[in-house]
């Protein structure tokens, strides 16, 4: 307790014991009573921008394993916020968002800059959303907000605090509690689930991003390899939770009803951990399941499992679920092993001017580094990512859970600082289209002050190939606004302090590649490519 004790000395006392030092945030007015006198203890992180600041926290708490702390501006600031606000809640991130309010004695006469229903505006997008009626109550509810974001299913919360709570008179210090971030799954009907698969002639699996989150990775591998089962990528994941070089990998899902159904002809029951069953992106008609087949949802959110379309679930934790799964299923050794998945790595014969997306990443596959981590926000080429560049290691890629672009770049600066922070060093790759670095370009700002080492390779393929693709699809054609002309991205990225090179070649790429790894700050790549329709 300091010498004089405020609602702002106990709650910063209370942010220490709870490991929450770190502030990813872009100030305003009504923040600046919270942000006085910043402590030598803590860590200011700043974006430009609102949404860099919400995807920079987002990955740097997927990296750091423990819930991050974001400070934006009241009203404007939050609406700026909630594009990014929505991959968090998706991918079950625990972010404690603030964000300033007036002063309270200001408040119902609706000054400016004053956060209307403020609790109201960030909803459905946060686990719970809070504005404490007593200045008195804010350290508890920062406590409230630390468990709210951690238990599971995890994610974001948030609270508004009047500007002028943080300097009333308050006694210390606050009250610390701790709370558990698992739930096992009940045991007689997880008996049941491993009676159902030790049965099966022929199983496949589905490893979802949460079972990377809850650090199931090998035990993912140990169960498959028990089974002998294929394993599929779940679709449009934004963590990869098996080796996808392993011999039972099949490759990615698929994205609409018609394709994940025919990708699961043949088996007999499919076994889904740590998904939704399933995220469908365009709409083909199709059945959810092929007739004959099963499927077992294990899941920690009570949501998703509620919202599957087909199949029987089980609430708890996915590492739990899988490692308690692996005492009881029965040995697969009988069934026969799937056919190890085709790797075509087809090239054109003479390089290509501009170069293909597949040569692009023949290059990065020669060239990356085998701890590197890599962020994809090339939306359509995230099938070749997987094919030249397979994830191999746990916590090694991520791609935004919502769908929505501009996550990637901000979220390479938060893999970096969350890998600074616990003294791990390894490079980071942000594999991001044209059309998606100009969303959250400001973020690379932030790189550039921090010397991250970050490469961008940015695919200049001029339009929004993924929207293109789509309309093929869809059977839209005319639809304007796709194309992308003019963009100088070096110019604009040396503008932000980054080094900045254009290449066309592979040579050219390689070299500038390997530069960039040695540079020690961040490097910006621009290679000019075909576009080409992605696979949906």
């Amino acid at each position: 307790m300091t010498e004089k004790s405020t609602v702002r000395s106990v709650t910063y006392d209370l942010l220490r014991s709870l490991g929450l030092t770190t502030v990813f945030g872009n100030p305003g007015s009504t923040e600046q009573t919270f942000l006085q006198e910043f402590p030598a203890d803590f860590t200011y992180v700043l974006a430009l921008q609102e949404a860099s600041v919400i995807a920079m926290a987002d990955a740097f708490a997927q990296v750091t394993k423990h819930p991050a702390l974001v400070n934006v501006h009241s009203s404007a600031g939050v609406g700026n916020a909630l594009g990014n606000l929505v991959a968090a809640y998706h991918g079950n991130t625990p972010l404690i968002v603030t964000s300033g309010q007036q002063h309270r004695e200001m408040v119902i006469g609706e000054p400016y800059l004053s956060n209307r229903e403020a609790t109201t505006f960030p909803k459905p997008w946060v686990k719970w959303s809070y504005e404490p009626v007593r200045a008195e109550d804010v350290p508890e509810a920062f406590m409230k907000a630390y468990a709210m974001a951690l238990q599971p299913p995890a994610g974001p919360v948030y609270l508004s605090i009047p500007l002028d709570d943080w300097n009333q008179p308050l006694a210390g210090p606050a009250r610390v509690r701790t709370v558990s971030d698992r739930v096992v799954p009940d045991p007689r009907r997880l008996r049941q689930f491993a009676d159902r698969i030790s049965a099966s002639r022929r199983p496949a699996l589905v490893f979802g991003p949460d079972v990377d989150r809850s650090g199931g990775w090998d035990g993912a591998v140990a169960l498959a390899e028990k089974l002998r089962a294929a394993v599929y990528g779940a679709p449009l994941s934004d963590r990869a939770s098996f080796p996808e070089d392993h011999r039972l990998f099949r490759g990615p899902l698929g994205l609409s009803m018609k394709a994940i159904s025919e990708r699961l002809t043949g088996h007999d029951l499919v076994v889904v951990i740590g998904a939704e069953v399933f995220r469908y992106y365009p709409y083909v008609p199709g059945p959810y399941l092929p007739d004959g087949t099963d499927l077992l949802q294990i899941t920690a959110d009570p949501a998703v499992a509620a919202g599957a379309r087909v199949g029987d679930s089980l609430l708890g934790d996915p590492r739990a679920a899988i490692e308690l799964l692996l005492d009881s299923v029965a040995d697969g050794s009988e069934r026969t092993a799937p056919e190890p998945m085709a790797r075509p790595k087809q090239l054109p014969e003479v390089p290509s001017s501009p170069l293909t997306p597949p040569e692009v990443y023949a290059i990065l596959s020669k060239v990356r580094p085998a701890d590197a981590v890599i962020v994809n926000e090339s939306t359509s080429t995230m099938a070749q990512q997987i094919e030249w560049l397979p994830t191999t290691e746990t916590g090694s890629f991520f791609a935004t859970a919502s769908g929505g672009i501009g996550w990637g770049t901000p979220a390479a600066v938060g893999v970096a600082l969350g890998d600074r922070h616990r003294g791990v060093a390894r490079p980071v790759i942000g594999l991001i289209g044209d059309g998606s670095f100009q969303y959250s370009v400001q973020a690379i700002w932030t790189a550039a002050q921090h010397n991250l080492p970050i490469v961008y390779v940015v695919m200049r393929n001029e339009e929004y190939s993924i929207l293109k693709s789509f309309a093929v699809l869809e059977q839209t054609p005319g639809v304007p606004g796709l194309d992308l002309p003019g963009l100088d991205i070096g110019a604009i990225a040396r503008g932000f302090g980054c080094r900045a090179v254009d290449v066309k070649t592979t040579e050219d790429l390689e070299r500038e590649f390997q530069a960039a790894l040695a540079a020690g700050t961040t490097t910006v790549i621009v290679v000019p490519t075909e576009p080409q329709q992605a696979m949906l």
